[in-house]
């Protein structure tokens, strides 16, 4: 099969079942991970599907990293990567924060509809699972973003560390949707916009 035909596959295979593991396109296709990796690397470029942490997904208006116009889904502010948190859900759509801020809201306004969420290690930049992270307020660092700002860590260590350089709390997971939600006072105020 040439690549262009791979290609033509997995595309067929992603608008059926909008997300699929690497592992199952190889079994499906009969081809190693690796060249799925490469076959999909054209398709990640012209913005039709997106990676996610194993495999990959359809891209929406929403998810297309190429898309000029990606915009958060609470804020409306235009995502920048570097601060993304990315909300999957049981109907399999995925909605894009611009940051933990709006990331922690909208999750708790989601509730069971939350398959899993993601953002990224702010001092590593790689991906991390978002109800493992460690959250930091309150820090004299600002990213221009949501205010207040959240700030994501994947080791407790490393967010107890950037406190004492750079002032703030450490929350887990839960403790850190609280927080903001009580933060916003009920106002839900963010960016000067209101929801």
């Amino acid at each position: 099969m040439l690549p262009i035909e791979r290609q033509n596959r997995i595309k067929e295979l992603i608008l059926d079942k909008h997300n699929m593991k690497i592992s199952e396109l190889s079994k499906e296709i009969g081809v190693s991970e690796m060249t799925i990796h490469r076959d999909l690397k054209p398709l990640i470029d012209e913005g039709m599907v997106i990676k996610t942490f194993g495999g990959v997904t359809l891209a929406t208006k929403n998810t297309s990293k190429n898309t000029v116009s990606e915009v958060c889904v609470f804020c409306s502010r235009k995502v920048n990567e570097r601060l993304a948190y990315r909300i999957f859900l049981s109907n399999n759509k995925i909605e894009v924060a611009c940051c933990a801020h709006c990331g922690l809201l909208r999750t708790r306004h989601l509730g069971d509809q939350v398959v899993q969420s993601i953002c990224p290690d702010f001092l590593r930049q790689t991906t991390i699972s978002a109800p493992l992270a460690w959250y930091v307020m309150d820090t004299s660092i600002q990213m221009g973003c949501c205010h207040p700002q959240v700030l994501t860590f994947e080791w407790k260590e490393h967010a107890d560390k950037f406190v004492k350089g750079f002032g703030g709390n450490v929350y887990s997971y839960s403790e850190a949707m609280e927080v903001i939600f009580q933060k916003m006072n009920g106002n839900e105020q963010c960016c000067g916009k209101h929801h």
